[in-house]
């Protein structure tokens, strides 16, 4: 605000100068969706490691590609993750009733909980009081413990409040039919009558109704703030994995697709089904094929799992390392864990495959198994596509998240050329930014990048209807898909 001067003297007045750092956004959050015999079914859970998703939603199942998918995904580079339980028909949680007054059940459904027993002790010193422990019975170790719990709803510590809200594990509620409040007596009885409910796998109409439910399923993303990954194991059926596609491309995320289990060479000469390749698949990649992999639950017995766990590692462990601009496959894009993969390709088959859009996971005497294709499903060479490219396409949605947030003071801000000079000055060093990572094609920011905000993009009747116009452009870099050496022999010098 300008000073107003009254004395004799120096005044000192701070002016803006317009600057608003943009940041980009992350752009290897990857979600995953899948039946696990525990974990939360109302929400999108954050897991950062194997970790807490093995607390949290019960680790590796035999019946589910899940588990295994999402523990690729950490071995090979991940860091960030969202789960969506998928449950089925059936499902329960288990409950335990303690003396007809307070009833005690599993946070989630499944007979996970069937493990813990909870046990009440009443105080020595306030026959009002209790605390209540949960315990996990084949060990006889306390897991959580609560003290100084009152049955009363007018007390700060009534117990279905402090339980439900402090437990991991229970939640608690007054049975409707306890007619005072005096505590439950000293008791302790294990959880029961849990039930995992119908087991859903992929490419059945059970657990395809339960992961598009409206308000469910992958709907629990948009209560999120970002994902850039879509991941569903084992999920092949073209027509949903087209709806998949488009709920992808409706928000700015890349799917990762599988192929069949039973998919060959022969099977995909006429490339990926029809229903994959809409306008929609510039969103999505297709890989091929599945994985052999050790499996923990069958005594490390090698057992085939489709490959979206894995390659979502690698666009993850690609992006920390050389920037979501650089194309994940190659050498570098080797896949841990792995013993083999279910078929080996040579070059003149890969070459088939490839100009099909079909990525294929190659196994190199030197490098092992690594992922040697970046073609979206958009990538089939008759179709011409600008978003041929994993690379290309996912550093544009990188642009779109990051500018859309970065720009979100310009609205109600005064549609002038003071405002346009800003959004210049501001889009283009972040554009900056990423032309010195090395993100853009081109020697000079010329060549590699524009942005433009004046009248020419906004007209006086854009201003009338409150709109601004920015243009932003970039030269992606596509990447080195074909090396051609030309070796030439020198006969000698001949004598003229």
């Amino acid at each position: 605000m300008p000073v107003t001067p009254t004395y004799p003297g120096v005044y000192i007045e701070e002016v803006p100068s317009g600057v608003r750092t943009l940041t980009g956004v992350a752009t290897s959050i990857t979600a995953f969706a899948g039946w696990a015999p525990s974990g939360p079914i109302d929400r999108a859970q954050l897991v950062l490691n194997w970790q807490d998703y093995e607390r949290q939603f019960g680790g590796l199942h035999k019946d589910s590609y899940l588990g295994y998918a999402v523990n690729q995904f950490f071995a090979n580079g991940g860091s960030q993750a969202y789960i969506i339980r998928l449950v089925g028909s059936g499902n329960l949680a288990a409950t335990v009733t303690l003396n007809a007054k307070l009833k005690v059940e599993g946070k989630n459904p499944g007979v996970w909980a069937e493990t813990y027993t909870i046990k009440t002790l009443l105080s020595t010193f306030d026959s009002t009081r209790f605390s209540l422990t949960v315990v996990e019975t084949a060990s006889d170790a306390v897991v959580e413990n609560f003290v100084n719990l009152s049955m009363s709803e007018d007390d700060s510590r009534f117990a279905p409040s402090v339980i439900s809200d402090q437990s991991e594990i229970v939640i608690a509620s007054k049975v409707s039919a306890a007619s005072n409040d005096t505590p439950p007596n000293n008791s302790s009885a294990p959880l029961a009558g849990g039930n995992d409910g119908t087991l859903l796998t992929p490419n059945n109409s059970n657990f395809e109704n339960a992961l598009t439910a409206t308000g469910a399923g992958i709907n629990f993303l948009d209560r999120i703030d970002l994902f850039n990954i879509l991941c569903v194991p084992g999920e092949t059926k073209p027509s949903k994995v087209s709806d998949l596609e488009t709920f992808c491309h409706d928000r700015r995320a890349f799917l990762i697709v599988d192929c069949a289990d039973n998919a060959t060479f022969s099977t995909l000469q006429s490339g990926p089904n029809s229903s994959l390749t809409g306008s929609n698949s510039i969103n999505a990649a297709f890989y091929f094929p599945w994985v052999n992999a050790p499996d923990p639950l069958m005594e490390g017995r090698s057992r085939a799992f489709p490959p979206c766990g894995l390659v979502a590692g690698i666009f993850a462990r690609t992006d920390s390392q050389r920037g979501v601009w650089k194309a994940p496959a190659g050498t570098e894009a080797s896949l841990n864990g792995i013993n083999s993969l279910a078929f080996s390709l040579s070059d003149a088959e890969q070459g088939f495959l490839n100009p099909k859009g079909i990525n294929v996971l190659r196994n190199f005497p030197v490098y092992g198994p690594v992922v040697w294709g970046a073609r979206t499903l958009s990538g089939n060479d008759e179709r011409g596509s600008e978003w041929k490219y994993v690379p290309v396409r996912r550093l544009a949605l990188f642009l779109e998240e990051s500018l859309y947030r970065g720009t979100q003071w310009v609205v109600f801000e005064p549609n002038d050329e003071p405002l346009w000079s800003q959004i210049r000055l501001n889009v283009g060093a972040f554009m900056h930014s990423l032309f010195r990572q090395g993100a853009f094609q081109g020697s000079s920011p010329r060549d590699a990048y524009f942005v433009k905000c004046d009248k020419e993009t906004t007209t006086q009747n854009d201003i009338n209807r409150g709109i601004v116009n920015i243009l932003v452009g970039f030269a992606p870099l596509k990447p080195a898909e074909f090396v051609i050496l030309k070796i030439q022999q020198i006969a000698g010098q001949i004598q003229a």
